[in-house]
């Protein structure tokens, strides 16, 4: 058991995973194409089935090793769920799920740290997003209530109801052919609806979502902190290890050089009948 968790956990067993998944994405994609598909289609197949066996062969020894804590390492959950994706039958009302089969890519985040690091501080912004996105939700509402009232009799396709309307105003924050689509052709009927246009794209997009960067930025610095300070924290008890250890080979050093010399003090005793 020591050998599969030592085989398991080693940097090499890690790259061959890394290797494995990259593999398996150069198929999944190959499958798209028909052309591919018809000349090495049966190949293509084999691998994929084989990175599959390989992957649940995987979290069974990692199951094995790990027992009850499997379930304690939200990132072993995590590849059991996308791998648990692939094995279910793609046939009849299932068949959407062959395209999730792509979804087994997502085990590189598991395995390469940064990556994990990244994922972690999204995650790690995510209750500050959430104020954000209360906030953004209002301000679209207001919005949205005004567009409808203010041009909906000449822009029904657009401000018809406050659906529409938080529609268009959508594509608005995101500046998608916000001008000449939308905001001058209204202008054209509405001379004055600038007043309305300028501050919602100033509220919005360069106000409002600058925030989620500044959130996620936060949670990324925060992120990288905590981990280098386990790392700092690993570092220094490694130090303190191997400083107790120097230390105990001083004493143990002294112990033999204070025998040694107690031996040649107390050396034998002179020959009286000489």
């Amino acid at each position: 058991m020591t050998r599969l968790k030592m085989l398991i956990e080693s940097r090499r067993f890690e790259m061959l995973i890394t290797l494995l998944i990259i593999v398996n994405a150069i198929t999944l994609g190959l499958e798209t194409s028909a052309a591919v598909m018809a000349r090495f289609g049966p190949l293509l197949l084999l691998i994929d089935r084989l990175v599959l066996v390989i992957f649940v062969a995987e979290l069974a020894a990692r199951a094995l090793v790990y027992r009850s804590r499997f379930f304690n390492d939200p990132w072993r959950v995590f590849d059991l769920l996308v791998v648990a994706i692939a094995l279910m039958p793609a046939t009849g009302n299932l068949s959407v799920l062959r395209a999730l089969r792509i979804l087994r890519v997502l085990r590189i985040v598991s395995v390469v740290p940064s990556l994990r690091r990244v994922v972690g501080g999204l995650v790690a912004a995510l209750p500050g997003m959430g104020s954000i996105v209360l906030l953004l939700a209002l301000v679209f509402y207001v919005f949205a209530v005004m567009a409808t009232k203010l041009f909906a009799a000449s822009f029904p396709e657009w401000f018809g109801n406050i659906g529409e309307s938080a529609y268009t105003l959508f594509q608005i924050m995101t500046l998608e052919s916000w001008s000449m689509g939308i905001v001058r052709p209204v202008m054209e009927v509405y001379p004055w609806s600038w007043l309305y246009f300028i501050p919602f794209i100033v509220t919005t997009s360069f106000a409002v979502l600058n925030l989620f960067i500044g959130i996620i930025v936060s949670a990324m610095q925060d992120e990288h902190e905590s981990t280098a300070s386990e790392e700092r924290s690993q570092m220094k008890d490694e130090q303190d290890m191997i400083l107790q250890e120097v230390r105990a080979m001083r004493e143990e050093i002294r112990a033999l050089r204070a025998d040694g010399n107690a031996l040649t003090v107390s050396g034998p005793a002179p020959d009286s009948s000489t």
